[in-house]
């Protein structure tokens, strides 16, 4: 099921967050996303997030983030990975907003071809400045 997060999903929403990026971003040292933790726990609970979880009650197996049309994340717990939950996410903030734009590094295939996949166009390319990493801006329009 896919509900808005409620504050005892914080921790492990932080927890998959962490795992996920440190699965994903092999090309980026793990302090990065250490050092991003504490950040993401004061900004987290006044943020726009959805989770899916088995139950109600169950902690969340993926969540996306939202900042407007921007999605701010889309994150799958390693272990729910290749499930569908991560194209539940988003199609479920494809029925909230008629765009979306969204940035992706460029080393991230498996995610860049899941969202050329679901409609995403790549429109610019640069370097994020907190990585050093290259990534694609890409964008959805209903």
């Amino acid at each position: 099921m896919i509900r808005k997060m409620q504050p005892a999903d914080l921790e492990p929403a932080l927890e998959l967050w962490l795992a996920a990026n440190l699965q994903a971003h092999s090309f980026i040292a793990p302090a990065y996303w250490y050092d991003n933790l504490e950040p993401l726990r004061q900004m987290l609970p006044q943020a726009e997030v959805y989770v899916y979880a088995e139950a109600a009650e169950s902690a969340p197996l993926a969540l996306i983030g939202l900042d407007g049309d921007y999605i701010a994340g889309l994150f799958v717990a390693p272990e729910a990975q290749t499930q569908g939950i991560g194209k539940q996410l988003l199609d479920y903030a494809k029925i909230l907003r008629s765009q979306l734009t969204l940035r992706v590094y460029r080393q991230n295939e498996r995610a860049l071809n899941f969202y050329q996949r679901e409609g995403f166009q790549i429109t610019d390319s640069q370097i994020d400045e907190a990585t050093g990493a290259a990534e694609y801006l890409m964008h959805w329009q209903a």
